[in-house]
């Protein structure tokens, strides 16, 4: 079975990966193609371009890379139509994947979209486009599907694999043994993104938090996880003069290691969720890509856990109001009111049974029906 697949970031590396893994079994022979990071790679995917360069976020940064976008584009749309896949399988990165999608479902191969477009929250037109994209769209998320019935657009929830993958129980004690961290020191989690936009937007003002975090309460210690040498590289210059501990691809084990976490919006929020941290989430973008997206977007809040609470579980800093003084407040009145952590631990308990649902192989199914669908 030939598989085409593109994912443009690390969570839908991911993705990708497992889907792929669960696939195998069903399907020993299998090819896949397209583009993927290190987990897909790794999972027998050959990738035709460098997904770093695909990480692109917003409306304004897009713009500065256009020419090579629209060149990734093309060459893998000649790619598929030259070596045409059973089944496509788009994750994620809707402003790359759709158009790509369209092309290749007109010329007669079957697509799927994993991971739906934010369209319930903005840009709701966008779902004509997805209607034209996809033979059939995979949620993470259970009230998705709610909104593509309304639209009699294709569409099944599968859960979110982090929910499976992630344990009920989180073990504080042992991530620090494996972190090599003292048990008894209070440690404030600082995860700026792996984005390099998201380090550049959000890296300067959390190392500022931390520091105000340090003004007020000396004893606290700061950790974090990068996920390549550059990433590190530059954050490390950033928190300079903190008390800082440093790790790389140990996100999971600094969250479950953490008293509390400082977070970029995305899906770190739903891991740090899932890890039953106490969270504050701050969002920050270019003032021109802002000044669109805040026109657009229908939600009170942005953060994840909030979304699928329908309430506002943790506190949100977007843009103006993510200031250094609110954030580090924010972070310390978690420390100081440890039961306000213990309320949260049992709502995202709650959230994360609701999202366990064995995702890879659900995923996997659906793309064994839509090849067997289209034989």
């Amino acid at each position: 079975m030939k598989l085409g697949i593109l994912a443009g970031e690390a969570s839908g590396d991911l993705l990708g990966q497992g889907l792929i893994t669960a696939l195998q079994p069903s399907y020993p022979e299998l090819n896949v193609t397209g583009v993927g990071g290190s987990a897909m790679i790794k999972a027998g995917c050959h990738s035709l371009y460098d997904m770093e360069r695909l990480s692109v976020m917003g409306f304004y940064e897009p713009l500065m890379r256009i020419g090579e976008l629209i060149r990734m584009r093309s060459g893998l749309i000649k790619h598929f139509m030259a070596n045409k896949p059973d089944v496509f399988v788009g994750i994620d990165s809707p402003d790359f994947n759709l158009g790509l999608e369209i092309k290749l479902r007109k010329a007669g191969i079957p697509v799927i979209h994993y991971v739906s477009p934010s369209v319930w929250a903005w840009r709701q037109y966008r779902i004509h486009k997805i209607a034209k994209a996809a033979d059939l769209v995979l949620t993470l998320f259970p009230f998705e599907v709610d909104f593509y019935q309304k639209y009699d657009v294709a569409a099944r929830f599968v859960g979110h694999p982090l929910a499976d993958l992630i344990p009920l129980d989180i073990d504080k004690l042992a991530a620090r043994k494996r972190l090599q961290l003292d048990p008894q020191v209070t440690y404030v989690a600082l995860l700026p993104g792996s984005r390099r936009h998201e380090l550049k937007n959000m890296g300067e003002l959390f190392a500022a938090s931390a520091k105000k975090c340090l003004q007020q309460n000396p004893a606290i210690q700061f950790i974090t996880s990068a996920v390549n040498a550059a990433r590190d590289a530059e954050f490390k210059t950033l928190c300079e003069g903190l008390p800082m501990h440093f790790f790389a691809g140990k996100s999971h084990d600094v969250m479950a290691a953490s008293d509390v976490v400082l977070v970029t919006s995305g899906t770190a929020t739903l891991e740090t969720m899932l890890f039953k941290r106490p969270m504050v989430i701050v969002y920050r973008i270019g003032n021109i890509t802002f000044q669109i997206a805040k026109r657009l977007i229908t939600l009170p809040f942005i953060g994840l856990p909030n979304l699928l609470a329908k309430q506002s579980l943790v506190p949100e800093f977007i843009q103006d109001a993510a200031t250094p003084d609110a954030i580090a407040h924010a972070l310390l009145d978690y420390l100081d009111h440890p039961e306000k952590a213990l309320a949260l631990e049992k709502a995202f308990l709650d959230i994360h049974q609701q999202l366990r649902c064995h995702a890879n192989e659900q995923a996997a199914k659906a793309v064994r029906y839509i090849i067997n669908k289209n034989i």
